[in-house]
């Protein structure tokens, strides 16, 4: 039982960080947003 408590949090450690190596591969891709600067500061155009 002192084994199994020992090896749970490690193992929880392990897949947060998998499933943040691997977020790109799920998740579809962001567009890139248009720079505010070329937007203007109401982000209605020039």
């Amino acid at each position: 039982m002192v084994v199994l408590a020992l090896l749970i949090p490690p193992v929880m450690l392990g897949v947060l960080l998998m499933l943040g190596r691997y977020e790109d591969f799920l998740l579809p891709p962001v567009p890139p947003e248009a720079d505010p600067a070329e937007t203007g500061p109401a982000g209605l155009g020039r």
